[in-house]
């Protein structure tokens, strides 16, 4: 019997692909149910400010690509949002309890445009105690303010009593109907991008690139469409198929397929690289530029960038993808991480090393049985020189 793919665990853990990139390994058993659209033109999911509502988790991928766009389009004060806690059990995500010990601001998971409170717990220090999940089951995480709802299930049984699919993150919610719009995170993407909110948008207060960024801008999506395609099969899902792999053959061919992809990515930000240094002088203005697809910052960034910022923390060690590491082996790929971290707050402030870490290594008991977190690496992204 197949004991890793065909645990709840595993299947609750792995959020459903895009439907035409379902080919891309047999393994992989997800399947998305809410596929709608948020537009004045539909018949119920019209665009209005605080009626939608994101679920989402700091430690899944997909999940972190929403939490990202959701920022850079400014939607933070239109959108509300609530993170599950970084542990999950074979019942699926679940939400902190509110508890008096642990107080929070009753906006703040509205208000919320990067990581959540916590109580100070940090892996990375002799203070922050992991000794079992328990210690932390009420931190790196917010409550359901809206229902006060213990765990994701619930809200999926809430918009449809029927339903007996995988309970995954994220989840796009509306607060009028009761009812999960989409759960694809691509399509939340392109939903969030759309412009439908932009009228509630305050520009006063949010950054000027707010008014202008499109992450899918139309010369660029047969480009980017084609950039996700085989970044999503090899890259984003590829270290899944490493890491799930259940012997030695299958181990080999999916982790030499990834490291081909990311040769080819990092040959690509390297001639990007170059052409770009023939027209600026310094590297400041090239980095304005040093994107995957085109000069601008767009989706193909986002959608790789939850891969890449895993890559060292996460996938080296857990998933066994350590023919190299990214700060060691890819050069320009990790000049474009960092670059994207340390110089796009929605990026950082979305990025929660305490939390996917965790998440990872005590969440996936058949591949780290002793539920041990390494510190390493220090630090996690460095910073540009």
């Amino acid at each position: 019997m197949n004991l890793i793919k065909n645990s709840k665990l595993y299947k609750y853990f792995y959020e459903a692909p895009e439907e035409d990139t379902a080919k891309s390994g047999q393994f992989i058993d997800r399947t998305t149910h809410f596929r709608e659209i948020i537009s004045p033109s539909h018949p119920i999911y019209k665009p209005e400010e605080g009626r939608y509502w994101l679920y989402a988790s700091l430690a899944c991928p997909w999940a972190h690509r929403t939490l990202i766009t959701r920022a850079l389009k400014g939607l933070n004060k239109v959108i509300g949002v609530s993170i599950v806690h970084w542990y999950m059990d074979e019942r699926g995500w679940k939400f902190i309890p509110v508890n008096p010990d642990f107080p929070m601001d009753p906006d703040d998971s509205f208000r919320i445009d990067g990581g959540v409170k916590t109580t100070g717990n940090d892996i990375s220090t002799p203070t922050g105690d992991i000794s079992n999940n328990r210690n932390l089951l009420n931190v790196d995480g917010t409550y359901d303010r809206n229902y006060d709802f213990e765990s994701l299930s619930e809200l999926y049984l809430l918009s449809d009593p029927s339903y007996n699919g995988k309970y995954t993150v994220p989840v796009l919610w509306d607060l009028k109907t009761k009812t999960i719009v989409n759960n694809e995170s691509a399509d939340i993407i392109r939903i969030l991008n759309s412009g439908v909110f932009n009228e509630f948008i305050d520009f006063d207060t949010e950054c000027l690139h707010h008014k202008i960024i499109d992450v899918y801008p139309k010369p660029l999506r047969q480009e980017i469409d084609k950039f996700n395609e085989w970044v999503l099969e090899y890259i984003n899902e590829g270290v899944y198929k490493v890491g799930f792999a259940e012997d030695q053959e299958e181990y080999e061919k999916h982790v030499k397929n990834l490291f081909e992809h990311l040769d080819k990515v990092e040959d690509l930000l390297e001639k990007k690289y170059d052409l770009l240094s023939q027209v600026h002088n310094d590297q400041q203005s090239i980095l304005k530029e040093f994107y995957t697809v085109g000069s601008q910052l767009t989706e193909a960034d986002i959608r790789l960038y939850t891969t890449m910022v895993r890559f060292d923390p996460v996938y080296v060690q857990h998933f066994k993808c350590n023919l190299r590491t990214i700060r060691d082996g890819y050069p320009f790929i990790d000049l474009w991480l960092r670059n994207l971290y340390w110089n796009h707050g929605e990026f950082r402030n979305t990025t929660n090393f305490n939390h996917l870490k965790l998440s990872y290594t005590r969440g996936q008991p058949s591949i780290n049985p002793l539920g041990i977190t390494a510190l390493g690496p220090m630090p996690d992204i460095p910073q540009i020189q």
